[in-house]
């Protein structure tokens, strides 16, 4: 990924003239009076590394705990807003799709919508995991309509189905420009919509397994990630403007305010996993790799637990959301479901060497690894193994590895703070109940028999 123009590319500039002057007086020639289809594409995929980069997705997953400020780990009912995903990147996305006046000029027109199609599709299926049911094929439309239903989170699977494949089916040849993520390589994307689709099929296991079957085997038919050279990720700067969000917290302000859990260290530790060094440091007090409890609000304190580690929180740290690793595991599973064939211990054991090599650098330590009690594969407790490994190879992308332990169970570690039970969703924007009233009130009623509980299951939650 290069660093393009980034600053220009989150401007759209509307220049208005003086009535006592020629109407061009006020125009500077060297800005453009309107984005364009790549810069907004950009300016969207700006707002990528905001999936992860959140504490509140540490704390679903239990990556992470509070070391000084435990009360938002301790699981409150609370609302949480999608509103900034639709004024901000969606819109960006919406706005190329439906637009009259893309040219040529950065790359096929039919490849920049084909970007912006997956890149929406990426993004409303973060949202619908989070929240359930949500605003989307009513959604977007601006003045034409400020109160759009809820769509069912089993329709919004369907359709982005068909989206991802329709925008697949559409790129040419013909590679892009100002593309910050894949730098303009649009058989990367390609194999990015192939992947989406893959892992969305996966989601639907419980719920719906002849589909998730289908889906699963026709991605893969049409191409998925076939190394960590495809990897989706966000690649920050060491620069203010372009920073790691952990980096803003931990160095700019002075926030020691989180630790690796116990659960995670006692994962890692007892196989000397090679990747424990990078999620976190030794304990200040001890130099050892110390845990700390989830939602402990006693044993407070910053020397005697393992922090955040330096590579993870540094400032031009990339953000990882889609992986290779990822396809690995998947199949793995998929192969242990008897959906695809294949040996399932290989594609366990290239996973776990697909995340060991994305993390450290090098394969180096893998084969001693493998060896280890517990992580070398065993058939009769493959789901766990596969789902456990790819928990932790997850780390830092709370949201998604929250969504797998809610689909599998597995790693059946989590702890309950206070009594109070890992969440099953988001609770919607508390203002929604004012804004979009009879449709909030209806998806309300249709999924969680009119209450707006972080415990309501969601569709493939079974």
């Amino acid at each position: 990924m290069k660093n393009i123009y980034i600053n220009t590319l989150l401007i759209a500039l509307f220049i208005t003239s003086c009535s006592n002057f020629d109407e061009d007086i006020n125009t500077n020639p060297n800005v453009p009076s309107q984005a364009s289809g790549m810069q907004l594409i950009a300016q969207a995929e700006l707002s990528l590394p905001g999936l992860s980069s959140s504490p509140q997705g540490e704390f679903m997953s239990q990556y992470l705990a509070e070391t000084q400020y435990v009360g938002t780990s301790l699981y409150p009912q609370q609302s949480t807003s999608f509103y900034g995903w639709y004024q901000g990147p969606l819109a960006d996305l919406q706005a190329v799709i439906t637009s009259d006046n893309l040219t040529g000029t950065e790359g096929p027109i039919e490849n920049q919508i084909a970007v912006a199609k997956i890149l929406k599709a990426y993004y409303f299926w973060n949202l619908t995991d989070r929240w359930g049911d949500i605003p989307y094929s009513e959604a977007l439309k601006g003045q034409e309509d400020f109160t759009p239903i809820y769509d069912s989170q089993e329709s919004i699977y369907k359709d982005l189905f068909a989206e991802l494949k329709e925008a697949s089916n559409m790129i040419v040849t013909g590679n892009l420009s100002n593309d910050i993520i894949y730098d303009g390589d649009i058989s990367k994307w390609k194999k990015f919509s192939n992947t989406v689709r893959m892992l969305m099929a996966l989601r639907l296991s419980e719920v719906d397994p002849a589909t998730a079957q289908a889906e699963f085997v026709s991605a893969i038919d049409d191409g998925v990630f076939t190394s960590n050279d495809d990897n989706l990720f966000f690649q920050h700067l060491a620069d203010a403007n372009n920073q790691n969000y952990w980096y803003g917290q931990i160095v700019n302000q002075n926030r020691e305010w989180w630790a690796l859990t116990e659960g995670l260290v006692d994962q890692m530790k007892p196989v000397n996993d090679p990747r424990l060094p990078i999620y976190g440091n030794p304990a200040r007090d001890s130099g050892e790799y110390v845990g700390m409890l989830y939602g402990d609000e006693v044993n407070l304190g910053t020397q005697e637990y393992s922090l955040l580690g330096d590579a993870i929180y540094a400032q031009d740290a990339p953000v990882y959301l889609v992986t290779y690793a990822q396809v690995l595991f998947a199949m793995a599973e998929a192969s242990q479901r008897g959906w695809i064939a294949g040996d399932t211990a290989s594609f366990y054991e290239s996973a776990i060497e697909s995340s060991i090599l994305q993390w450290t650098g090098n394969t180096d330590t893998v084969a001693d690894f493998m060896m280890e009690p517990g992580i070398a594969f065993n058939d009769a407790i493959g789901i766990e193994q596969i789902a456990t490994q790819r928990w932790v190879h997850l780390f830092m992308f709370g949201y998604e590895a929250w969504a797998e332990w809610r689909r599998t169970g597995f790693p059946n570690i989590m702890v309950s703070p206070n009594g109070a039970a890992v969440p099953a969703r988001l609770s919607y924007p508390d203002n929604e109940a004012f804004n979009n009233e009879v449709n909030y009130n209806e998806a309300l009623d249709r999924q969680f028999g009119g209450e707006d509980s972080i415990y309501g299951q969601l569709w493939w939650d079974e």
